[in-house]
Formats: C-alpha cells, sequence, structure tokens
C-alpha cells in the first residue's frame, strides 16, 4: 500500500512511495542530493539490555543510509533533543502489553514542551518482549500513537528481512535479539533515514 507525502505552497506535488520504495529512494539521493545531514535520534528504554542492543542496530541502520545519528536512553531525552532532530526512532521493552513507564514519561511529561511542534518529523517505533504473545506490536503501536498525537509522520516496511520476518509495525525482538531481529533493525533505522531526508528535501509544509 502506497505512502503519500503531500507538498505544500501553490505548486502541491503529490509524491508516492510503493510498497518496496527502494528506486525512488535512489533516485532522490542519487540525482537530487540530501538537502543537508539530517538528523536522527534513538531513543530507548531498556532494562535486560535487549531493547540497548535493537536501539545500536537501528543507529547503525540509520548511519549507513547518511544520516547523522544520536543515540540516547529515554531518561536522558529532553524537549530540546526533540525539537533539534528530523527523525526519531523509540524503542522501548514491552510492559503490560504496553511502552514502558519511562518512554510513557517522555510523551506525557519530559517532552510536552515539545507538543505540537513536532509537525512533519518522521518517526518509527521498535519492542522487545520476554516471550512470544508478550505484546510486541502493541508496544509499537502504544508508541505510534504518542507520535501521531505529537503530528508526527509515521510509516510501515512491508520488507521481509528473512523467511516470516518483518516489520511492519515496527522491529521487534522476543527475548535476546538474534540476527534477523538485528536485521530488521537495521533496516528500520534505514527506512527511517530515507524518508525523513525525502521530507526534508521536499520542505514539506505541514
Amino acid at each position: 500500500m502506497p505512502v503519500a507525502l503531500e507538498a505544500g505552497g501553490k505548486h502541491a506535488e503529490l509524491l508516492q512511495l510503493e510498497a518496496c520504495p527502494r528506486k525512488v529512494l535512489k533516485n532522490f539521493s542519487s540525482n537530487r542530493g540530501m538537502p543537508e545531514k539530517i538528523r536522527i535520534l534513538v531513543a530507548y528504554d531498556s532494562n535486560t539490555g535487549n531493547t540497548e542492543k535493537m536501539a545500536e542496530a537501528v543507529a547503525e541502520g540509520a548511519r549507513k543510509a547518511g544520516a547523522q545519528v544520536t543515540l540516547k536512553k529515554v531518561s536522558e531525552v529532553s524537549a530540546k533533543d526533540l525539537l533539534e532532530n528530523d527523525g526519531f526512532a523509540f524503542g522501548t521493552p514491552t510492559h503490560c502489553g504496553t511502552m514502558s513507564i519511562r518512554m510513557n514519561e517522555l510523551f506525557t511529561k519530559n517532552g510536552m514542551p515539545a507538543w505540537g511542534k513536532m509537525r512533519g518529523k518522521v518517526g518509527v517505533a521498535f519492542s522487545s518482549s520476554g516471550g512470544l504473545g508478550g505484546g510486541n506490536e502493541i508496544a509499537c503501536l502504544s508508541l505510534i500513537l504518542s507520535m501521531l498525537n505529537y503530528g508526527m509522520l509515521v510509516f510501515g516496511v512491508p520488507d521481509y528481512v528473512a523467511p516470516g520476518v518483518t516489520l511492519h509495525y515496527g522491529a521487534v525482538s522476543v527475548g535476546k535479539p538474534n540476527e534477523e531481529a538485528l536485521k530488521a533493525c537495521r533496516l528500520l533505522g534505514e527506512r527511517l533515514a530515507e524518508y525523513t531526508s525525502i521530507v526534508k528535501k521536499r520542505h514539506v509544509k505541514l
């Protein structure tokens, strides 16, 4: 299913990114060039180190795509960080089927001065859980809902990184992330950088 980004202004254009946007993204990066280095913040909470490993892989993917990446624990993230960066990857352990309390506090307390000022910024989610059926996707959706509340743009990734392993709603891991989960995280970071670059390049007015 295509994702549509509409540029504002008198001469509005509609850019259609197909389910596998590699060709479109390649044209933007090679023919038009990056307008300037995009800034990506990977913010995560982690109790056991599993989500932290995922965060590192997301950051690796974003750097591979040419972004300037900052990796921070969620307790270190301020509203200033939210305002200064262009794209975001939020990662959380799954607690009772939703994001952790520390991650929740970012959106409901620490980051509130940035609320309403993040229109056009791009975000993705990733999560870890203790077992199958632990609520990974629901935790990702709770992050996505918070990003939408802040006015951010979100997108899905239909790609499969291995048989039966995808990241439609975000990258997920059950327990310690294996290589397939880490590959999904790298792809998530790469796509985040690519989409953020497109939005910034096109100077979308939202």
